[in-house]
């Protein structure tokens, strides 16, 4: 009471002191629960971080300082038969965008640059295994090149953004062979994206090595040969071993630089990236008549005795069927047996031979010389090729087979259609004595053998057919340059054997076609040269074979 006496306060103030005493006791109570309560949230928080979510924040803090760098497999070589390296690998440098987008190709200073920079740009670089291609456009279906990988193919988890992937030829063919397996690298980097210290690494593991059957230094001079008498039309090139279709050049032209595709390539309307070596479809003409005559002396219909007058022509109703010389020179053959009907190609007398044969037996046959399906080349986007029948004519046009479709059969006319590279296993049948061998660019080990069946065609069929190429490419034959053929490693009196075939084509130049085999006794290789709209076969694609066959034999 003294104290309040003193400070002479009156009665109320303490009054009023005591009711907000009253009230600090509260607040200081809710502000001490509220205080509480926030530590709590805050504990609990720390927890969700640290013990909760602590895994997935570690990898968010490591992705800030990690930095996984790819490196790629080198690819393996391809080397052609001689052991000579076709390609060989180079780094490429890619700025990479978004998911989708086609990569900026830069150069090594630039790459170099932009890595001692570091930053977000050089999160975007990517150093790549690329191909120089070194027998360029010669080589280019055979090898096929490298391309991005797509976003389809990126999903399937295989490849990363930037990777380059084998396309077409042996590059796609091979492609898991050739590719090898990506190694790479951790680094711990600073805030600028500089490496600071490296964390880990995997040494990535090359790919395999192709050994192929192919010889460079052939496929340039068929490739050459091919652009110098077929005047630059397109056209294809097919040479193989005579005793295992292993296969020593197969050039395509128009062909493309594998080492700089270009934006025209890939519009260009004479379609450079097509293979006509084996994807293009054209009639056979002539060389057809290889499988005729086989069908009709294997059916009993012809033998070395059967004789035939030509008179230029057959007359069916209001319809006829010329011979080839009556057409161009109004002449005949007169009386001529199978031997001269191969060596002057006498179209007449193959008419009759698919009359006494059949078609369905004719198209047998057709098929059983390895027509109308893919040979199994090891190579992508193969053609089967059509080989016609009454039965196949019913179903595709609902219209009857007539004996004039016979006759176009006959002669490698009509509707058939075959690859090069089909009529060049056609024509080893013969070489091979009767031994079919399935092509291919991937070289024989020694523990392998080639893959050929024996199709048990008679003796007297070979002999005869034989005896008709020999003829064909030998005075008063239709093969006029190869005529007296020579060669530095030819055995002496060796000569070609061979079948010229001039396919008429409705509304087009006529495609023009040489497939041979050398030496006519105990052949080694077989070559077939077709060159489109190119004329007559024996002057456009007789010339190429030579020159193939000159290279050859110099060797």
């Amino acid at each position: 009471m003294a104290y309040r006496q003193k400070l002479n306060f009156p009665k109320a103030f303490f009054e009023k002191s005591g009711e907000i005493a009253k009230k600090r006791e509260g607040l200081v109570f809710i502000f001490g629960g509220l205080l509480g309560a926030g530590v709590l949230i805050l504990l609990a928080r720390l927890f969700e971080l640290q013990i909760i979510f602590g895994h997935q924040n570690r990898q968010v803090a490591d992705g800030n300082r990690i930095k996984r760098v790819i490196t790629p497999a080198p690819r393996g070589i391809i080397f052609d038969r001689y052991h000579r390296p076709l390609v060989r690998n180079i780094p490429v440098y890619r700025l990479i965008g978004a998911s989708g987008e086609k990569s900026q190709i830069i150069s090594r200073q630039q790459a170099l640059k932009i890595q001692a920079q570091g930053g977000s740009k050089s999160a975007q670089l990517v150093v790549g295994i690329g191909r120089d291609y070194l027998y360029g456009p010669s080589l280019a279906h055979v090898l096929g090149f490298l391309s991005e990988a797509n976003p389809r193919e990126i999903a399937s988890g295989r490849y990363h953004q930037g990777d380059l992937i084998g396309r077409a030829g042996l590059e796609e063919q091979y492609e898991s062979t050739l590719k090898g397996t990506d190694g790479g690298a951790v680094f711990e980097v600073d805030s600028l994206g500089r490496k600071v210290n490296q964390l880990g690494q995997i040494k990535p593991s090359s790919g395999k090595d192709i050994d192929l059957s192919i010889d460079a230094e052939l496929s340039r001079i068929a490739f050459q040969a091919l652009a110098e008498f077929g005047q630059g039309k397109p056209g294809a090139v097919v040479v193989s071993e005579a005793k295992t279709g292993q296969i020593l050049a197969l050039v395509s032209q128009p062909a493309f630089n594998p080492n700089k595709i270009t934006d025209y390539d890939l519009t260009n309307p004479q379609k450079p990236f097509f293979n006509r070596a084996i994807s293009g479809l054209y009639p056979p003409g002539s060389t057809f008549k290889i499988v005729s005559a086989a069908a009709g002396i294997e059916e009993g219909k012809v033998n070395a005795d059967t004789v035939y007058e030509d008179k230029g022509f057959i007359k069916i109703g209001d319809y006829l069927y010329k011979n080839w010389l009556f057409t161009k020179k109004g002449r005949t053959e007169g009386k001529i047996d199978i031997v001269r009907a191969l060596k002057r190609s006498t179209d007449t007398f193959f008419y009759k031979v698919g009359e006494w044969v059949g078609a369905n037996q004719l198209a047998a046959w057709a098929k059983t010389f390895g027509l109308g399906r893919k040979t199994g080349i090891d190579l992508p986007s193969e053609s089967a090729g059509l080989v016609p029948s009454p039965e196949w004519k019913e179903k595709a046009s609902g219209e009857h087979w007539f004996l004039g479709n016979t006759y176009h059969l006959a002669i490698g006319q009509g509707d058939l259609l075959a690859t090069p590279l089909q009529i060049n296993v056609m024509t080893s049948v013969i070489a091979n004595n009767g031994w079919l061998c399935s092509p291919r660019l991937k070289k024989l080990n020694d523990q392998e053998k080639p893959h050929c069946r024996n199709l048990h065609l008679k003796k007297e069929t070979l002999n005869l057919i034989k005896e008709g190429l020999k003829e064909a490419c030998s005075a008063g034959g239709t093969a006029w340059p190869l005529f007296h053929f020579t060669a530095p490693n030819l055995p002496v009196g060796s000569q070609v054997a061979c079948k010229t075939g001039t396919a008429e084509v409705r509304g087009q130049a006529t495609h023009a076609w040489l497939t041979a085999y050398a030496p006519a006794k105990n052949p080694k290789i077989v070559i077939t040269a077709l060159v489109e709209g190119g004329g007559e076969g024996a002057d456009v694609a007789a010339p190429i074979v030579k020159k193939v066959l000159e290279y050859y034999f110099a060797q």
